[in-house]
C-alpha cells in the first residue's frame, strides 16, 4: 500500500473495520464527486517519507480544495500552481529565519525527501468544500500514525501550527520528542505568533543537539 516500512507499522490499523468503511466511502466519493488529491497521490506523504526516516512532522488540517493544488503533502502544491496564502507566509518565515531565497513554486517535496512527514489530519476533500471529509475516519487513522511516531525512541520534531494541530498532538511525549507550536500560517492568524516564530532554525538546533542531521530547508526554484 505504501511501499516501505509504513506497510508493517500500519498493517493492523488498515485492517480495522473503520478503515475498511473509510475505503468504501472514498470509493463512492471518487466516483461521484471531484475529490482531491487525485487518488494516485492519496498516500504521497507516506510513500515519500518512511516511518524510520521521519525526523520532523508538519501537521496540516486537510488538503487544498482547488483544482490542481493538492498532491498528498500538507501545505504543498505542484510546481506551476499558484502558491497559496498560507504557504506564502511559510516561505516568508523561512526567509526571515534562515535567510534563504523564496522559491518560485510551492512544492515541498524537497522537505519530504529528507524525512519531513507532511501529514494532514484528513487526507481527502471535495472540490470547493473545505473539511468536507471530516468524520469519514481519517482522523482515527492519522491519530494512529501520530501514535506510532510517538512510540519511537529516536526523537522527532513535531511542528504544530494552529489550535487544530495542537489539539491533535496533545498526547505527544514531550520528554522524548520536541514540540514546536505557534498560530497557523494562514493570513487570518499568521501575524498573531507564526511570523517571527523561527521554527526551521529551532528544528535544526534540536536535531543537531540530539546528534541527528538537520533539514536542508532551502528549496531551489525551478
Amino acid at each position: 500500500m505504501f511501499g516501505n516500512d509504513w506497510d508493517k507499522v500500519l498493517h493492523d490499523e488498515i485492517k480495522k473495520p473503520y478503515f475498511k468503511n473509510l475505503q468504501v466511502a472514498l470509493d463512492s466519493e471518487y466516483k461521484e464527486q471531484i475529490v482531491y488529491p487525485p487518488h494516485e497521490f492519496l498516500f504521497s506523504a507516506f510513500k515519500v517519507t518512511s516511518y524510520q526516516e521521519t525526523r520532523v512532522v508538519i501537521l496540516g488540517q486537510d488538503p487544498y480544495h482547488g483544482p490542481g493544488q493538492a498532491h498528498g503533502l500538507s501545505f504543498s502544491v505542484m510546481p506551476g500552481v499558484r502558491i497559496p496564502p498560507s504557504l506564502r507566509n511559510i516561505y516568508t518565515e523561512l526567509k526571515d529565519d534562515l535567510d534563504v531565497s523564496i522559491p518560485n513554486h510551492g512544492s515541498l517535496l524537497h522537505w519530504a525527501q529528507q524525512g519531513v512527514l507532511l501529514l494532514n489530519a484528513v487526507l481527502t476533500v471535495r472540490q470547493g468544500q473545505p473539511y468536507s471529509h471530516k468524520g469519514l475516519g481519517w482522523e482515527t487513522f492519522t491519530d494512529a500514525v501520530i501514535d506510532k511516531l510517538n512510540e519511537r525512541n529516536v526523537p522527532i520534531v513535531f511542528i504544530l501550527w494552529g489550535s487544530h494541530a495542537q489539539k491533535k498532538g496533545s498526547f505527544l511525549n514531550k520528554n522524548r520528542h520536541h514540540i514546536i507550536q505557534s498560530t497557523h500560517p494562514s493570513p487570518l492568524s499568521a501575524y498573531r505568533g507564526f511570523l517571527g516564530s523561527r521554527p526551521f532554525s529551532e528544528t535544526n538546533r534540536y536535531l543537531e543537539a540530539q546528534g541527528l542531521k538537520g533539514i536542508d530547508w532551502a528549496i531551489e526554484s525551478t
